[in-house]
């Protein structure tokens, strides 16, 4: 990446009905992953999953909205200003609140240089 990129969520290029934002590709980005999960009010869809079978880490800031996300059972409120951490062993659910939310999901695993999922790439 040379220098710096800048770019609305809104104009960057979306799959899963525009669920799932390719924050990391339209910024150039290639040292972790970076994705803006979109929900709806009272969504469910986004699934249950760890990653185990990679070891990613992942971060969840909410950038908008409000919902929940359940980590081994434990039900944590999701809002503005708070940044969640979990470790890739362990499952985790997003659930939306009355308002929608939209969430900027930050991956890595510790130790590793970063390896795009196909999904994330720009078609």
């Amino acid at each position: 990446m040379s220098g710096y990129k800048a770019k609305r969520i809104d104009e960057m290029q979306a799959s899963a009905g525009g669920g799932f934002v390719k924050a990391r590709a339209e910024l150039g980005l290639t040292a972790f992953g970076a994705q803006v999960i979109r929900m709806g009010p009272d969504e469910t869809r986004y699934p249950e999953h760890d990653h185990s079978h990679d070891g990613q880490e992942e971060l969840y800031a909410v950038l908008s909205g409000d919902g929940r996300i359940e980590i081994d059972g434990e039900s944590i409120p999701l809002d503005s200003g708070v940044l969640v951490g979990v470790a890739p062993q362990t499952k985790r659910k997003v659930y939306s609140g009355p308002s929608g939310i939209e969430l900027l999901v930050v991956g890595g695993v510790a130790g590793e240089a970063y390896k795009p999922a196909p999904f994330s790439e720009l078609e």
